[in-house]
């Protein structure tokens, strides 16, 4: 088709779309409920320093829970990501306000248009806007990057599943792009497709998208990958000729220089370098390492500053989630058995120093959490399931028992005990409960890193009190990954931070239709129709009210059937870094806001050096 044709066609075709969305409006930014904090013209977030200087380097360890890496795709379930790279890679259409609980403002777009009914949105892109290479992103791209992340049976399903309801995606002209919704909930969809990162369709035309690989993604983002070593290190190098670095979304973000990301398989090891200076910031999960082991020479000289940072988002849900899959644990007695046999206050007192409390909800440290008995407006939600749903939702929230803290509660052991009894499990010659089939009843706990082993030990130890088996597995953070995507362990001790205004991606976590996607972080394999129901009154919820109704009601039906043994928080990030950095007055109020808004003071630097 000649260029005149094209240009013909893309007009009539943006005509058209004007028509058909003449009541809707342009804006700067997107909200769930249509509340933004900064006007049109705002120049930078409030939680930044905007003369932030540029230069210089950090250095972090990897988070605890991914210990390696062989692959620079993160869009895929196949092999393990570096971490980093849709952070500092790729640009999205519209960037979150980390002081907001739900805002985006235009990054790639400048510009977006929601219709009226909610069914679709429009993006008008920045003509600015580039990949590393140089090359325009353009409205194609976009729709490109929708379609591959879309995919249901090759992407990751954090991607897929949030994007299941996006109909299609259309250039309207290279800087115009819009997308159609279907089903009805449809709240979040807008703000979905804009937090998704932005790939560049020339740079696939001749590369498999789905297939794991180490050769650098082609981004638009602030940062390019640098020096790296497979499963050891990654480093990323920011882009001096980056087209958004001046952009009110940015202005006093992406300060380093360098940001580099070091592995280690080992917590000790990784301690002993940090202290010999090998890495600049770690954040430290362990309570015992907190309290007792920051007392050391770097730390009294000021050389190391420690730093508590506190967390006001949800505190995560954290647990041993328990693999409904497997017969052994359909029966919701034995679950609950599980759970009084987990001793939180002797760990709290013992093992963490007592910094932690105990995880009650999967929306711990928010007002999305289910508290005392229903409210009329939960009742309303719950009331058409009723003949579906324990007693114990429409009671008190469940909270797991609490215990005097000695270790030996005799009480809670005989209830877990009569429990596994109702549910037929039976106390057999060798002190091992059987079924009516003579199976055992065998717990398999996989320990892939030996900080937890004092944890599982005592787990276990309780556990085999009430006549379970239980075997304590050493696996490498490799297999375990693998065993993790393929669902193939007993209970699985993980942590997943929720979102403050849940959307379509919390179906990833809970629903049905993740419950057998490989991959997916449906690790109990929820698959309940009950808690599919909430789940779409909360991602359809109009106003954070019917948003808070909804979670409420779904928190209970969560705790009641007992899908996990909840376990432990704390409403802060416990932070040691050597003191070569400076921050703003402000921190974010829903992050740590510490790789994008620090900065290299090169004064203290000298300091330590010294």
């Amino acid at each position: 088709m000649k260029k005149s044709s094209l240009k013909f066609l893309y007009c009539s075709l943006a005509l058209l779309l004007t028509i058909a969305s003449a009541s809707a409006e342009k804006t700067h930014g997107l909200s769930a409920f249509g509340e933004l904090k900064y006007p049109p013209d705002f120049q930078h977030f409030d939680y930044v320093n905007p003369d932030a200087p540029k230069g210089g380097k950090i250095s972090t360890m990897g988070v605890l829970a991914v210990e390696t890496f062989n692959s620079f795709n993160p869009f895929v379930i196949r092999d393990d990501p570096a971490q980093g790279l849709l952070e500092f890679l790729f640009d999205s259409l519209m960037t979150q306000a980390m002081d907001e609980p739900d805002a985006m403002y235009g990054l790639i777009a400048e510009a977006v248009e929601v219709a009226d009914d909610r069914r679709s949105v429009t993006f008008y892109l920045r003509p600015e806007a580039k990949f590393r290479d140089g090359s325009p992103v353009t409205a194609e791209d976009v729709v490109f990057s929708i379609e591959m992340l879309s995919d249901k049976t090759k992407a990751h399903p954090i991607f897929h599943t949030p994007l299941r309801d996006v109909e299609k995606g259309e250039a309207i002209d290279p800087h115009t792009v819009r997308f159609t919704f279907k089903g009805n909930n449809l709240r979040d969809l807008p703000m979905i497709v804009a937090g998704m990162p932005i790939l560049s369709k020339a740079f696939y035309a001749d590369k498999d998208f789905y297939k794991p690989s180490l050769v650098a993604p082609m981004g638009s983002g602030p940062y390019e990958i640098g020096d790296h070593r497979t499963g050891q290190s990654i480093t990323y190098k920011r882009r001096k000729d980056y087209w958004a670095a001046d952009l009110p979304v940015n202005r006093g973000r992406w300060n380093f220089d360098e940001i580099r990301y070091e592995y280690y398989r080992n917590l000790t090891a990784a301690f002993e370098a940090f202290k010999a200076g090998a890495f600049d910031l770690r954040e430290e999960f362990s309570s015992k390492s907190w309290a007792t082991e920051y007392s050391i020479p770097q730390v009294v000289s000021g050389k190391i500053k420690l730093l508590t940072i506190p967390d006001e988002r949800p505190a995560g849900a954290q647990g041993f989630f328990i693999n409904l899959r497997r017969s052994k644990f359909s029966d919701p007695r034995v679950r609950k058995a599980l759970d009084y046999a987990f001793d939180f206050e002797w760990m709290n007192k013992n093992l963490f120093y007592g910094l932690y409390r105990r995880t009650t909800s999967f929306f711990v440290n928010s007002d999305l959490e289910a508290t005392g008995t229903p409210s009329e407006a939960e009742l309303t939600l719950l009331e058409p399931f009723r003949d579906r749903l324990p007693p114990e939702v429409f009671g008190e929230a469940y909270i797991p028992p609490v215990t005097d803290g000695s270790g030996r509660n005799r009480k809670l052991r005989s209830e877990a005990a009569k429990l596994l009894d109702d549910a037929g499990w039976k106390v057999g010659s060798d002190g091992v409960r059987v079924n009516a089939d003579g199976e055992r009843l065998t717990i398999e706990l996989l320990l892939e890193r030996p900080s937890l082993e004092r944890i599982f030990g005592f787990y276990a130890e309780k556990l085999r009190g009430i006549g379970i088996e239980v075997n304590i597995r050493n696996i490498d953070a490799a297999q375990y990954q693998v065993r993790k995507k393929e669902f193939d362990f007993d209970l699985d001790m993980s942590r997943f931070n929720l979102s403050i205004t849940p959307g379509p991606a919390i179906r990833n976590l809970l629903s049905s239709a993740a419950a057998e996607v490989k991959g997916s972080y449906n690790l109990s394999g929820i698959a309940d129709p009950v808690v599919d129901a909430l789940l779409d009154k909360m991602i359809d919820a109009k106003s954070r009210d019917e948003l808070r109704v909804a979670a409420r009601a779904l928190d209970r039906v969560l705790r009641a059937k007992h899908f996990w043994v909840s376990q432990w928080y704390k409403a802060a990030h416990n932070i040691a870094f050597w003191d070569r950095f400076s921050w703003p007055e402000i921190k974010p109020k829903y992050a740590r806001g510490i790789l994008d808004t620090w900065w290299y003071n090169p004064e203290r630097a000298a300091k330590i050096e010294q």
